[in-house]
């Protein structure tokens, strides 16, 4: 019983330890909610601006773009007035918009 009791013990705290570690893809997350409006690789669409080379993204701050992938921007707010959408703000989590945002600073930088 001993033996079990402490098997339990020792895969629940691999468990935890590998839940709190766990690193997020910030390719993986562009890939599904960000291409389809910024294109592949950040090259941008008409439904949105590249990434690629972008002045914004190099020079604002982590918090910045942060803010504008959690709060979106749409009517006045909106950068790019003649894109017809606006951002639609996202649903993440502090370790995926990190990781995006990682992600966008790679891609602004090429």
């Amino acid at each position: 019983m001993k033996r079990l009791l402490m098997g339990v013990m020792l895969c629940a705290t691999v468990i935890g330890f590998a839940g709190t570690s766990m690193a997020y893809d910030g390719a993986a997350i562009y890939k599904s909610k960000c291409m389809a409006c910024h294109g592949a690789g950040g090259s941008g669409t008409s439904m949105g601006p590249a990434f690629k080379g972008s002045d914004y993204i190099n020079s604002s701050s982590v918090e910045d773009i942060t803010g504008v992938i959690l709060k979106g921007r749409t009517g006045a707010a909106k950068k790019y007035k003649k894109l017809v959408l606006g951002m639609p703000a996202q649903k993440l989590g502090g370790p995926e918009v990190e990781a995006l945002v990682e992600h966008l600073k790679v891609l602004a930088s090429k």
